[in-house]
Formats: structure tokens, C-alpha cells, sequence
């Protein structure tokens, strides 16, 4: 059945190759991004185009107006867009953790709430929240970019409970290493490589350079299957682990105490210090 999706950070990586794939399968789908121009091609496939930055909550409720107008109805929403702060807490600036809140937690909530009266209203529809492993776990220097995640896995589920009721589905995806343009938008590169963090600095970048070699990661497309097989699905999972380590990573912080996965993570990070 052809139903009518909104795909927020279209215009890279799991986003772009989600709205793709959900074109060629005959849905009509509108990506959004702030970089319209990186979107030609999923224009080219058949799909829409929007301006959309979801910090600015004002647009956010004007492009959602304008599609709901257009096609009256809204069936899907995956909410995509985000990025990453890395660097020591102590370190890391009220403006840079502010920031990473509003994109990662606030944006999408407010893209969320823009589609909820409508999706109420005709007593159906599916929200999709791109979450992480990293909203499971944690690592050394991801603080504030976990603390977006662990936050969304919490507040997804209350919102699945409040939505229910209305025929509203609320599914989490957990992608592992995923190969996108993650990496290079992260907000990162660790400040300088020096002070009393600068030794974990060093190894972390080594950690993340080596996360992104091939056959250290999955393809995009690998989510791209997960968000459409729960699209397909009458009865979805609350929550789908997919890519590289995704599952083995859950599994492990799932059994292993604090303190273990503590030695588990810091015995990984010390292998790259040999």
C-alpha cells in the first residue's frame, strides 16, 4: 500500500538511502534536510525535496502544513537527523551540549508533535525514531551525544504509550557502525591533543578512524531495510538492532554488570593504545 513518508536528515547516509529505497518500493516519500541540494538525486528517483532545519521549529511547522495540505494525510515519519559532540565533559561548552539536545532530542520532538494531530485524527500511522546502540551503551568522550540517545530510547517509549490508543505505532531503530557521513559531521576532532585527557584523546581518534575501515561497518542500505521492513509490518517490533555489532554490543551490555562492560570497553580502547 502506498502510504505518504517523511524522512527528516535525507540528504546523507542512512537518511538519504532510506528515502531511496522507499521511493523505488512506490511509497511517496519527502526528505528533509537543511542541504536541499544534496537531495537532487532522490528528487531525480521520483521523491520531494524540503528545506527543513529542525531547530527552527517555526519551519518545521510550516513545511509539515505544506505536505499535510498537499497529500492530507501522513503516514510515516523517521526521524533522522542528527549528529555527535565528542570531547571530555569538562571540556565540552554549554553551547555545544545545548545544541546537541536541540538537534538530536528537542528538533525531533518538534517534528513529532507537528505530525501527531494528524496521524490522531485519521487513527493510523508510524513514527520511526533513529536512536543508536550508543543509546544502550556508552564510550569514553561521547557523554552528551549518548545522553541524546539514551534520552530518546526513554522518551520514545513513553510516547509509544501515550499514542497507542490512536492507532499510532512508535518504533525505535539501533543502528551499529554504520558507514555514513557520521564520522566527518561529528563535532569532535577532540579539542587539542593535549592537558589531562590528551592520552584518551589520541586513542579515541584512532578508535573512531579505525570504526570506519571497511569491513569495520555496514552499508547505509542495511538500515534502510530494517526502517522498511517495520514499515511493512502490521504489528511492529518496539525496537530493531541492525548493522555491524549492533546486536553482539546489546547483547553484551545486556548481560555484563556496569563495572564489567566498563572493563569490556576500556580493554578495547587499551588494545589501541599497543
Amino acid at each position: 500500500m502506498k502510504k505518504i513518508i517523511i524522512v527528516t536528515g535525507a540528504s546523507s547516509g542512512i537518511g538519504k538511502a532510506t528515502a531511496l529505497q522507499l521511493i523505488k518500493e512506490g511509497h511517496t516519500v519527502y526528505g528533509a534536510a537543511r542541504r536541499v541540494a544534496k537531495m537532487e538525486d532522490l528528487v531525480s528517483a521520483g521523491g520531494k525535496a524540503v528545506a527543513m532545519d529542525v531547530t527552527n521549529h517555526e519551519q518545521v511547522h510550516a513545511q509539515i502544513s505544506k505536505i499535510i495540505e498537499a497529500e492530507g494525510r501522513i503516514d510515516v515519519l523517521v526521524n533522522n537527523a542528527g549528529y555527535a559532540v565528542y570531547g571530555p565533559v569538562e571540556e565540552i561548552n554549554y553551547e555545544q551540549a545545548k545544541r546537541q539536545f536541540d538537534v538530536n532530542l528537542f528538533g525531533l520532538a518538534e517534528v513529532t508533535k507537528a505530525v501527531l494531530p494528524t496521524m490522531r485524527n485519521q487513527q493510523s500511522g508510524t513514527i520511526i525514531n533513529i536512536s543508536s546502540v550508543g543509546g544502550k551503551i556508552y564510550t569514553p568522550l561521547g557523554a552528551w551525544y549518548h545522553a541524546t540517545k539514551h534520552a530518546l530510547e526513554g522518551w520514545s517509549d513513553c510516547l509509544r504509550l501515550e499514542v497507542k490508543q490512536f492507532g499510532i505505532d512508535v518504533v525505535v531503530i539501533e543502528p551499529g557502525a554504520i558507514k555514513t557521513e557520521f564520522d566527518q559531521a561529528m563535532d569532535h576532532q577532540f579539542g587539542e591533543i593535549s592537558g589531562p585527557y590528551g592520552a584518551l584523546k589520541k586513542t579515541m581518534e584512532r578508535v573512531m578512524a579505525n570504526a570506519y575501515k571497511p569491513g569495520n561497518y555496514s552499508e547505509p542500505s542495511v538500515i534502510a531495510d530494517t526502517i522498511s521492513k517495520a514499515i511493512k509490518s502490521k504489528n511492529p517490533k518496539t525496537r530493531y538492532a541492525a548493522g555491524k555489532m549492533a546486536k553482539q554490543t546489546l547483547m553484551g551490555r545486556r548481560w555484563l554488570s556496569d563495572k564489567g562492560f566498563d572493563k569490556m570497553i576500556m580493554r578495547m580502547i587499551r588494545n589501541f593504545e599497543k
